[in-house]
């Protein structure tokens, strides 16, 4: 059963692994195996880096967890969704869908009528089936196309 919740300090350390994992093993067609590229992408992504997002209160940190275990991890703020990245051990489980959903629902109750976000091209039809929309141009970052995306949330 797929269970999302804000995460914890506690949840520190799964939520690195977890970002840190998906990162190198589910976007390689992102970053190409370019390790400076991957080196950039998870640089924040450290224990100390996300105990920095989970302090950050412009932004709000979920967890979706599989029997307990933190699968996926997730991040919004400012009607942007900033992070929804999946374990490579629970890929098309579910989990971030369930975990998108989920944010999606806490920015509806903020008041928002849309969200916006910045998609990998690994991601990208992911949200296409989940109702985002292509809101223009790929945008280099870093060396790498990201497409910025939106949906109504209304």
């Amino acid at each position: 059963m797929i269970a999302v919740r804000r995460a914890t300090e506690a949840d520190v350390p799964a939520m690195s692994r977890v970002l840190t994992a998906s990162i190198r093993e589910l976007c390689a067609a992102d970053h190409k195996d370019d390790p400076e590229r991957v080196a950039r992408w998870i640089a924040n992504k450290t224990e100390a880096g996300v105990a920095k997002m989970l302090a950050n209160p412009a932004q709000t940190l979920l967890v979706a967890e599989v029997d307990g275990v933190v699968a996926a991890v997730g991040a919004f703020g400012g009607g942007e969704i900033t992070l929804n990245y999946v374990d490579p051990a629970h890929r098309f489980a579910g989990v971030s869908r369930a975990l998108l959903a989920a944010m999606e629902t806490e920015l509806r109750g903020g008041g928002l009528t849309a969200a916006r976000l910045v998609s990998t091209g690994t991601a990208q039809r992911f949200y296409r089936r989940a109702g985002w929309s292509d809101a223009g141009a790929p945008e280099d970052h870093q060396g790498m196309l990201c497409y910025p995306m939106t949906k109504a949330l209304i």
